[in-house]
């Protein structure tokens, strides 16, 4: 093995992440819930489990996610500042918007209808005797009419502490092009700006360097806490939806990519491998931006004005594996109910889905608030979400993994579409060495 390959960030990546499954299923086995292990200590019983899984790994790997989220506004702003500022002509911006929104809608749209037609051949929830005697407590979703208001910001310094992409989308929209139109002004800000940019990008790839041990943390803490008789329950709808999700991030993306763009989609996979594995580990689009940007700027070839836009509305908008959940489970849950739907019923699941998924945060466990809309929507009861709330966390990381891969799919195509795109760069040798700091080069610089 080469010093290379030992280095790699997606190695190191996919060894915390198995290494922290194994020890969380170790303390499944040996310490569940409701059997810890209580060691007496002086004048207190010192918890194992308490220690390690509810203190160590949880605290690790919230700081990891913690971390990421601290940059996602800074990023998302300064960048896309940057990539308006840059658009030699302002008036791409619509054209542009229209391309990727418009994708982002046809990706969502394919997604929910091959999920709803794999569940209706499957049919995974006849003959299951579960009864809902969970509950879920749904809460209201906005309508279309005020998402499209929301996306205002009456405060952008208030949309900056909420986190509130789209608001914060238009207001970097709206400064980049004064600043475009300032003048001399203008260009003083905007050179501001591009050296923010650098020093952003430069704190996420140091953050990227760290995101074995943070992985690793996770995984932990999940897998200690999961409930493996719930997932052999379910194991129908869970295997059904895995299988819908990698059906549309292997066979759906890489035909579109290749359509309209002609590239090789087996390269496109390839490199999106480490922020793949970001997003599972995080089950946030939110939070893996700065790895989504990092790989479609640096590995893809997108020109930062173009992936500095697609990338952060692709967080907000693009939820084709959580549309995909939405399919099997709203089938899923008719079936169990015996409650027959309509082909009407279908196409208003999809409609509804995919509209909603414009005004959705890409934060964990989002898309069972989305699912709640769905099934009020067709008359079914609310309360068959608590069937499924047990393995929605595990599906939910890997819905995340499809969710930014349509992002950059998205990103490279509007890219190639507006000649922002260096193909050369999406042609090279997936160099992992761009994930890492070259911390003997940083030493040898001369510092003011």
């Amino acid at each position: 093995m080469n010093k290379e390959s030992a280095n790699s960030l997606t190695r190191r990546i996919v060894i915390g992440m198995i290494a922290g499954i194994i020890l969380g299923g170790i303390f499944q086995a040996m310490l569940p819930k409701d059997g810890d292990l209580l060691i007496p200590l002086y004048l207190f019983d010192f918890s194992v489990r308490g220690f390690f899984v509810d203190g160590i790994f949880e605290i690790g790997g919230k700081i990891f996610v913690s971390s990421l989220q601290m940059l996602v506004v800074p990023l998302v702003f300064v960048s896309l500042i940057c990539g308006t500022c840059s658009l030699n002509d302002t008036s791409k911006l619509g054209r542009i918007g229209g391309r990727a929104v418009g994708l982002y809608l046809v990706t969502t749209a394919i997604a929910i209808s091959i999920a709803i037609i794999a569940a209706l051949i499957v049919a995974p929830g006849e003959g299951v005797n579960m009864t809902a005697d969970v509950t879920y407590g749904a809460k209201e979703a906005p309508s279309l009419a005020q998402v499209i208001i929301d996306m205002f910001p009456s405060n952008p310094f208030d949309a900056f502490v909420q986190g509130n992409m789209l608001q914060i989308i238009v207001f970097a929209l709206l400064f980049g092009l004064a600043v475009a139109l300032a003048g001399p002004a203008g260009e003083r800000v905007a050179k501001l700006f591009e050296d923010f940019n650098e020093v952003i990008m430069r704190l996420v790839v140091i953050l990227m360097n760290l995101a074995p041990y943070g992985v690793f943390c996770l995984m932990t803490t999940l897998f200690a806490e999961i409930e493996m008789s719930t997932i052999i329950n379910l194991l129908a709808y869970f295997l059904l939806v895995l299988f819908v999700l990698l059906i549309h991030a292997l066979i759906t993306y890489p035909v579109l990519l290749k359509a309209f763009t002609g590239l090789n989609p087996i390269i496109f996979l390839k490199k999106m491998r480490t922020t793949a594995l970001f997003a599972f580990s995080t089950a946030s689009s939110n939070a893996t931006i700065p790895s989504t940007m990092n790989t479609a700027t640096k590995k893809l070839g997108v020109d930062n004005s173009i992936a500095s836009f697609t990338v952060p509305l692709g967080a907000t908008i693009n939820m084709d594996g959580t549309a995909i959940m939405q399919g099997v489970a709203t089938v899923f849950i008719a079936q169990v109910f015996n409650i027959d739907l309509s082909v009407s019923d279908f196409l208003m699941v999809i409609v509804t889905a995919t509209l909603a998924s414009v005004g959705t945060a890409g934060v964990p466990g989002v898309g069972l608030i989305m699912l709640a809309m769905v099934l009020a929507q067709v008359g079914l009861p609310v309360e068959g979400i608590g069937l499924i709330i047990g393995v929605d966390r595990l599906l939910d990381m890997v819905r995340t993994a499809v969710n930014i891969t349509g992002d950059s799919m998205v990103t490279v195509v509007v890219g190639k579409s507006e000649g922002q795109f260096d193909e050369e760069v999406f042609n090279s040798k997936d160099d992992t060495s761009r994930d890492r700091i070259d911390f003997h080069h940083l030493k040898d610089q001369k510092l003011d």
